[in-house]
């Protein structure tokens, strides 16, 4: 099983272990995290050393499209 988070088409994060692709899916639309850590989370993390950018991204398991949801600005 693989799992992709995808950002205009492209592959940003992928892997097969089945667990950490959904967690960091969560974290990038605020489910996991809130407040300032979401804030930082994104700004720091997501934006700065992830490779994401604000807007639209998309969570697939083996080619299939699971949820969509969105990264904020900072």
């Amino acid at each position: 099983m693989t799992d992709e988070i995808r950002q205009d088409g492209k592959t940003v994060l992928k892997s097969e272990d089945g667990f950490s692709i959904p967690m960091f899916f969560n974290n990038l639309c605020g489910k996991n995290l809130s407040g300032n850590e979401y804030r930082n989370y994104i700004k720091y993390i997501a934006l700065g050393e992830m490779g994401f950018k604000s807007g639209h991204i998309e969570f697939y398991r083996d080619g299939v499209l699971q949820r969509t949801g969105e990264i904020p600005k900072p």
